[in-house]
């Protein structure tokens, strides 16, 4: 229901295989020599120590991560509070593809250095300064783009300033999640590389739960006058302006103390990456070339079109039948512990040599779910109460639907994660596994984006007329008179799920066969 959450959660996981595959391939000779440096260790000394520091700068650089994620994906909530069209929507989601395109641009970030100053902080640093000038900035006229303190917001909306602004945003912070993943395969020992995806899975989920959930928890007058104030006011404790200028402060400060305090150490010059750009980009070009990359790619383009409805509009048409949209970000919270158990418990029993067939297996179950989603909007103005609240027992029911969603979610993501391990040429693991998760990200932000744009062109309006009734034929002279015949949403969420059904037809034994090709078939070599 929330696509900035699964995208998140695809870029994290995505990222822990990249990086495990190359760290492997980069420090595969010094496993022998650091085993006996161990073994002539006192036990104290094999551990963490000498890398604690270094865990918790790649924690807090993680949750820095997390940051400007977590307030792009609130931004569409606040919009829809303010009754933009879904073609607006449409146009904000574009803020999400730079994680999709980073793939571009990330040679040039691995190629291109200041040697004295080191490799990964080249780019971090001015990075990271630039994302919080980003943020103080936008500070002082956020309030102006979201048509704040003015009648007629929907129409004072600067849409477009604010996707090119949050587009800029999340394109430096696509760049510095290069930065710290490359930085992240020599800043630790060998023994606890395994630290480097923790480190990456807690930080970034906290700062874009922090980004997220608590920003949206905080903004709202309603959830502070409940829970956190004795006498009601009408705005809530922060506001969109003042959480951007403290973290441009925070990115300001941090960033000053990691240029300052924080050495890069340059790896050997047998394990140093020298590959200038040309050769990375040739590279990259001789694996598209691969019939059964391409065969693949295909498929992970348009794999995730029969979702695109459920996944993109969900949460907003229940924002829009009046659900607080702070209740909808905080169902993120019991789902947390439910993903770790998933994502555990799903590569525990998964079929190592035949990952996909549990995608297929999970697939038609996410269609289902996709139209369950849609009768529960259709089932929210029902369920409301006089007061506009709804009942407790509606949120139990989005909740434990919700649930269900991330197991479909799980059975074909993991599956697939593993599958990219499986197929990626090892000598060249860290590219091919940036490429594949690249087309992944994109092949679920294109179908979110034109599902976003359909919805009010696939929308039947029609005219109340005297006694009531949402006729198409009378002509509605007075805007108060419109109404809605039958919601573009809903013809949405059919038709993905019958283009889902007839993907599942066409491309399904493709899938079959692509896990059965033998290793050879993927070398570029």
């Amino acid at each position: 229901m929330s696509t900035g959450r699964l995208r998140s959660t695809e870029r994290r996981n995505g990222r822990r295989q990249r990086r495990e595959i190359e760290y492997e391939n980069r420090h595969e000779d010094e496993d022998e020599a650091m085993t006996l440096e161990d073994d002539d260790k006192p036990k104290d000394v094999v551990g963490l120590k000498g890398d604690r520091r270094s865990i918790a700068l790649l924690m807090f650089l993680y949750v820095l991560q997390g940051i400007p994620l977590g307030v792009a994906a609130s931004v569409p909530f606040l919009l829809q509070t303010r009754k933009i069209s879904y073609k607006d929507q449409a146009m904000f989601s574009f803020v999400h593809w730079p994680f999709s395109l980073k793939l571009f641009w990330a040679p040039i970030v691995d190629s291109v250095y200041v040697s004295w100053f080191g490799r990964r902080k080249s780019w971090l640093v001015p990075t990271q300064y630039l994302i919080g000038l980003f943020m103080l900035l936008l500070s002082t006229s956020i309030d102006n783009m979201m048509g704040e303190g003015e009648s007629g917001g929907e129409k004072s909306v600067s849409v477009f300033t604010l996707t090119a602004v949050f587009f800029l945003l999340n394109f430096l912070a696509a760049t510095q999640d290069i930065a710290v993943d490359g930085w992240a395969l020599t800043m630790l020992s060998k023994r606890n590389v395994g630290w480097v995806s923790t480190c990456n899975t807690v930080g970034q989920t906290a700062g874009y739960f922090m980004g997220n959930v608590v920003f949206l928890a905080l903004e709202s007058a309603e959830f502070c006058n409940k829970y956190l104030r004795a006498e009601p006011q009408s705005t809530g404790v922060v506001t969109l302006s003042s959480f951007l200028y403290f973290w441009g402060i925070i990115f300001f400060v941090s960033t000053t103390l990691v240029m300052i305090l924080k050495t890069e150490l340059s790896p050997a010059p047998q394990h140093e990456d020298n590959r200038g750009i040309i050769s990375a980009y040739r590279q990259l070009w001789k694996i598209v070339r691969l019939p059964s990359i391409l065969s693949l790619i295909v498929i992970l383009l348009t794999i995730k079109i029969g979702f695109a409805a459920s996944d993109a509009v969900t949460g907003l048409k229940l924002i829009e039948e009046g659900v607080p949209k702070e209740h909808l970000a905080m169902m993120a919270v019991p789902l947390v512990p439910i993903d770790i158990v998933l994502a555990i418990v799903i590569t525990k029993y998964m079929p190592s040599q035949r990952p996909l067939d549990l995608l297929l297996k999970g697939m038609p179950f996410r269609l289902l779910l996709g139209l369950g989603f849609a009768l529960l909007v259709w089932w929210a103005p029902s369920a409301k109460a006089a007061d506009g609240s709804y009942p407790l027992y509606f949120y139990a029911i989005m909740l434990f639907s919700s649930a269900l969603h991330q197991v479909a979610v799980y059975c074909m993501y993991v599956p697939i994660m593993a599958f990219f391990a499986k197929v990626s040429d090892p000598v060249i693991g860290g590219t091919y596994m940036t490429l594949l998760n690249t087309v992944s990200n994109l092949g679920g932000n294109w179908p979110s984006t034109v599902a976003l744009w359909l919805v009010d062109g696939l929308t039947w309006k029609g005219c109340r007329t005297a006694d009531g009734a949402c006729s198409s034929t009378d002509d509605c002279s007075r805007p108060e008179t419109a109404c809605t015949i039958l919601d573009g949403y809903y013809i949405e969420s059919v038709a993905c799920f019958v283009i889902g059904v007839l993907w599942l037809k066409l491309r399904g034994r493709q899938l079959r066969e692509l896990q059965d090709l033998p290793p050879e078939r993927w070398t570029s070599r």
